[in-house]
């Protein structure tokens, strides 16, 4: 057994507060960079399901020719969105992503017709924009990551009538960004940019992995279609 597989939950746990410590930028990188080949099998003992609700949000409203649609899957990481967005028939996916390593996992996948590095809220969005059927950033906003402001550019990603797959946690630690994030998506409402499709509260979103955090932590999916 290697040591990726045998690690415990207590081993990811202490893995994660590792990376949340007053890291910087590069360092949240880097730290990703190494965390991208056991990525997957540590989040699935962590029962992480955002990437699950977001693809199964997404198929239960797009009304469009699934094989046809182009996805822009915004913090991509490994592809584990694409992954389960192909079973429901989609395949064309372009991903970006703020860690190399990630992208080389993603790559491998071989679901991707493009990948590109950029880290999104502090270098532009390296796509052409109004060209996305669907757009989805799962996990990446979040306080210490992908900033609130950058949510405008996954709308100015979308074609007009193209559906924007947001997630979040509702943890205390996050308690704050995800206040900002709600309002800031009431902002662009109220701008005509996008309308709301749906909105999921989850309880059970994964396993908490701060000792004063109940077994699970909860979140949320928002689903949005560009005006």
């Amino acid at each position: 057994m290697s040591a990726v597989e045998s690690r415990t939950l207590e081993d990811i746990k202490d893995l994660i507060v590792s990376c949340h410590k007053g890291c910087t930028t590069a360092e949240k990188i880097s730290f990703y960079n190494n965390w991208a080949n056991s990525y997957e099998q540590d989040v699935a003992v962590l029962d992480y399901r955002a990437p699950s609700l977001a693809a199964s949000a997404v198929a239960a409203h797009f009304c469009g020719e699934r094989q046809a649609a182009l996805v822009l899957d915004v913090a991509c990481g490994t592809g584990m969105v694409a992954k389960l967005m192909k079973k429901d028939g989609f395949g064309r996916f372009v991903g970006v992503d703020a860690s190399e390593g990630m992208l080389q996992r993603a790559a491998e996948s071989g679901l991707y017709q493009d990948l590109k590095l950029a880290l999104l809220g502090e270098e532009p969005l390296p796509v052409q924009l109004g060209h996305f059927d669907i757009v989805l950033v799962v996990g990446g906003l979040s306080m210490g990551h992908i900033q609130v402001k950058a949510i405008r550019e996954l709308c100015q990603a979308a074609r007009q009538g193209g559906l924007i797959c947001m997630t979040t946690r509702g943890n205390p630690e996050n308690l704050s960004y995800k206040a900002a994030l709600e309002d800031e998506i009431k902002r662009m409402e109220e701008e005509g940019l996008w309308c709301g499709v749906d909105v999921t509260e989850v309880k059970e979103w994964e396993r908490a992995v701060n000792e004063h955090e109940e077994d699970y932590v909860p979140g949320c999916v928002y689903l949005f279609k560009k005006l």
